[in-house]
């Protein structure tokens, strides 16, 4: 038995208030009794389960040093790191360890000591020098401790852990160490202890406190409910497919490929928790492409996930600025008061990294992708997921290449741990449904049977109806020029039609929302070049006004950008759109004639919905300049010989069938039939030139399972591997003055974080802006963090709403340049 002397020698966290120093052994046993709660919920081998937390415990073994306890006592020694000594600390006593843990091999204990070590988000750095150093002078106390953890869980055996399974599994270890640890450290609930209990005595003491951390934390396990979330007389196909469709065996990957609100996620919703009742997994994670989609699934899923489970469910929003939903701050101010509903921790809601650890979370993709990228704390995010069913929605507008290799890369990392997932799109070409089915063993069959359920491996749905319902085929127009577009929705507006032109790029939508204005025609504007107060204030507006109870609409004119393809539930009865993707066309379509049980066609001011498209003739293209004759600062968004193809098949067509028509025609859009007029070679070269650029960054900016935690992982800035390419942004924010100061240009409590607006970052760098060291600004900017200064610029504006020379900002117009 341990002396008592031994478990006082060595402090692990400082004295507080009370004077008592937290013995090292108790917090490490604190560790161990939240990673062994956690592990309960998992299907782990008893003895597996109690190998892993002897692991757990010992993450802090570094903490048995002369130097640590110096620097906890107030003491100007040098500091040292812990985390480090660690790893060196149970790699010399490997031999122990393998006594104790009985791997096949002890070299089965190298990713595993890398990953508990691992634990403050990166595996050791330390050279071979350092690590030499490190080794001569770890104290006798050191293998005492080991052996006294070890008899505290004698079961304990990694047996049948073989060498590939051990590299994947360091991966999700490491962060079910990090969360241990940074709830075993939360004074809250682990207060410090005097050195009066026995190891076994305080580690009782210890599995109490878990029980009710990992309880008031909030994730806790939950089991499913089999409560029906939808009791409606009549489902649609794609739901139906999803409440009947054979379940894999293991984790699983489906594929639900419908027409825009043909009701994708509620069959989603029904197939996952089919999944939750099979055990394929614990909660849910929504990832969506945009921050404005994730709050809109945010506000839809958070009504209804609470019937999903037996008890109320813990839900979070993950993205950067999530403090700005109402919804989410409705849930985390309402949750105190009302614990029998859903709500958010303030644990929880703390940070993006645990966000991803409630029980249900909707956020960004860019939150779940960073789980395969080698950056601070990738495994925490990696380790949340794990748990999770996986409900990645809007996958078509995933098909870049940087993006589409690191979502395949997900998804082999998430099935590595045990989690399944379900794929949501509308337009996904059958090449990278393909790629994306193989993650998970998947055979694609290449039916292009249209709507379709696929399950990787295992079943298929193909023969769903294909009645194109209340609205029938859209008719396809092409215009010749904006020109033509401007008289047509003022033709259109006139007679009470509630019109949409969705422009390829914001210059282009302001140009088109100046020039209706000049007509006499009462339009408005929505891009992404507002504040995100203006941008919230418009959508508000333009969902009263366009969506499903939409009042007011008649004559109305709306020019938008690529933001409405997806973000806002909109209905119009005339679409003018820029000639775009193929995909894109299809899912600004489903913003035409949407609801037709609130607006049927007899109650349309126009007789059938037809959509425009300002488009150059594809039968005539006389030079590489084709696409820029007619669109302006829109032609160069997408690649020439894509938009060509595009419009060789769609006018040709002359019409969208939804649903049969759509796979023929995304898949037209694709191929290579017929060849591109040789004037735009040069554009399809290009692009298929930085697709492959793009795709082999990934390749190697994504980690390496198979290298296990200790040689993959890293600690990279997020900044530093991005999750998606595009043109750099800076932030401005701005400001007005007000009795001689500068105040947020937007009004009200988040005032700062409501002035935000994003431009591209070349753009900017030619422009005169704002001198940051002015004394009025660096009266704001002084108190900002570091960070803030780098990427931020603050930018006040001027009565008339100008910035510097060449650019302005006004609040129905958003950031001119």
């Amino acid at each position: 038995m341990i002396e008592y002397d031994l478990i006082a020698r060595w402090p692990g966290k400082s004295a507080g208030e009370n004077g008592v120093e937290h013995p090292a052994i108790y917090h490490m046993l604190d560790v161990a009794s939240v990673a062994e709660a956690i592990l309960e919920q998992t299907a782990f081998s008893s003895e597996h389960k109690q190998a892993l937390v002897i692991l757990a415990a010992l993450h802090d073994i570094g903490k048995l040093h002369s130097r640590f306890r110096c620097m906890l006592r107030g003491s100007s020694t040098p500091s040292v790191s812990h985390w480090r000594l660690s790893e060196v600390y149970l790699f010399e006593n490997i031999e122990l360890l393998a006594k104790i843990l009985n791997p096949d091999s002890p070299s089965r204990l190298d990713p595993l000591i890398d990953a508990t070590a691992g634990h403050h988000g990166r595996p050791s750095d330390w050279s071979a020098q350092e690590k030499r150093r490190a080794k001569r002078n770890i104290p006798d106390d050191v293998q005492l401790m080991i052996k006294a953890i070890a008899e505290l869980w004698p079961g304990a055996s990694l047996a049948g852990i073989d060498e590939q399974r051990s590299y994947e599994l360091s991966w999700w270890f490491s962060g079910l160490v990090t969360t241990a640890d940074w709830i075993g450290s939360n004074a809250n609930w682990f207060e410090a202890a005097e050195p009066v209990y026995s190891l076994g005595g305080y580690l009782n003491v210890a599995r109490v406190k878990a029980a009710a951390a990992i309880k008031g934390v909030g994730i806790e396990s939950n089991p499913a409910s089999r409560l029906c979330v939808f009791d409606w007389p009549e489902l649609r196909p794609m739901q139906e497919a999803s409440r009947s469709v054979a379940l894999a065996n293991g984790p699983m990957l489906a594929i639900i490929e419908d027409e825009t609100g043909s009701g994708k996620t509620e069959a989603a919703l029904m197939l996952a928790q089919r999944m939750l009742t099979a055990r394929k997994g614990q909660g849910l994670f929504f990832a969506l492409p945009t921050m404005a989609t994730a709050d809109a699934m945010f506000s839809r899923v958070s009504k209804l996930v609470g019937k999903m489970f037996v008890h109320k469910p813990t839900v979070t929003l993950a993205h950067g600025r999530a403090g700005l939903s109402e919804d989410y701050r409705d849930i985390q101010e309402g949750q105190p008061n009302a614990p029998e509903d859903i709500g958010c921790t303030e644990w929880l809601g703390d940070s993006r990294r645990r966000a991803l650890l409630a029980t249900v979370g909707v956020g960004t993709i860019d939150q779940a992708l960073l789980s395969t990228l080698p950056v601070k704390f990738q495994t925490l995010r990696h380790f949340g997921l794990a748990s999770k069913i996986l409900i990645v929605d809007e996958v078509h507008e995933l098909g870049e290449p940087y993006i589409a290799e690191t979502l395949t890369a997900l998804l082999k990392l998430h099935r590595v741990a045990g989690g399944s997932a379900i794929l949501l799109t509308a337009t996904l070409p059958i090449e990278l449904r393909s790629k994306l089915l193989a993650t998970y063993g998947g055979a694609d069959d290449k039916d292009q049977a249209y709507p379709a359920l696929t399950i990787g491996g295992g079943a298929a749905v193909r023969d769903m109806p294909q009645n194109t319902g209340p609205k029938g085929p859209v008719s396809v127009e092409r215009l010749a020029s904006a020109e033509h577009a401007v008289l047509l929705i003022k033709e259109k507006a006139a007679t009470g039609a509630a019109c949409v032109w969705v422009r390829n790029a914001v210059d282009d939508a302001i140009a088109a929302f100046e020039a209706l204005r000049a007509e006499g025609v009462e339009a408005e504007l929505l891009h992404a070049r507002y504040t995100l107060g203006d941008r919230k204030r418009i959508e508000r507006l333009m969902r009263d006004r366009f969506g499903k109870n939409g009042k007011g609409r008649e004559g109305c004119v709306l020019v938008g950008t690529q933001v409405l393809e997806s973000s806002l539930d909109l209905d119009f009865d005339v679409m003018v759109s820029d000639l775009a993707p193929m995909a894109g066309l299809v899912q600004r379509v489903g913003r035409l004639w949407r609801h037709m049980d609130i607006r049927p066609a007899d109650n349309r001011p126009v007789t059938a919905p037809v959509l425009y498209v300002v488009s150059p003739d594809p039968l005539a293209v006389e030079h590489g300049r084709w696409l820029m004759d007619v669109l302006d600062s829109g032609a160069y968004t997408y690649s020439a010989d894509l938009m060509w193809r595009t419009a060789y098949h769609l006018f040709r067509q002359a019409e969208i069938v939804a649903p049969s028509g759509i796979r023929p025609l995304i898949e037209s859009a694709y191929s290579g039939n017929p060849e591109t007029p040789e004037v735009l070679d040069k554009f399809e070269r290009d692009r298929k030139g930085k697709e492959f650029s793009h795709q082999s960054l990934a390749s190697m900016n994504i980690v390496r399972i198979e290298d296990g935690y200790g040689l993959g992982g890293q600690a990279h800035d997020d900044a530093s591997y991005p999750t998606r390419l595009g043109p750099e942004q800076r932030t401005l924010v701005l400001a007005r003055e007000r009795d001689g100061r500068l105040v947020p240009y937007i009004d009200g409590p988040d005032g700062w974080a409501m002035s935000e607006v994003s431009a591209a970052k070349h753009r900017l760098e030619k422009l005169e802006l704002p001198d940051q060291s002015s004394p009025r600004i660096t009266a704001i900017t002084d108190i900002w963090k570091e960070w803030m200064r780098g990427k931020y610029t603050l930018c006040p504006v001027a009565e008339d709403g100008s910035i510097c020379e060449e650019l302005s900002y006004q609040s129905d117009k958003g950031l001119i340049f």
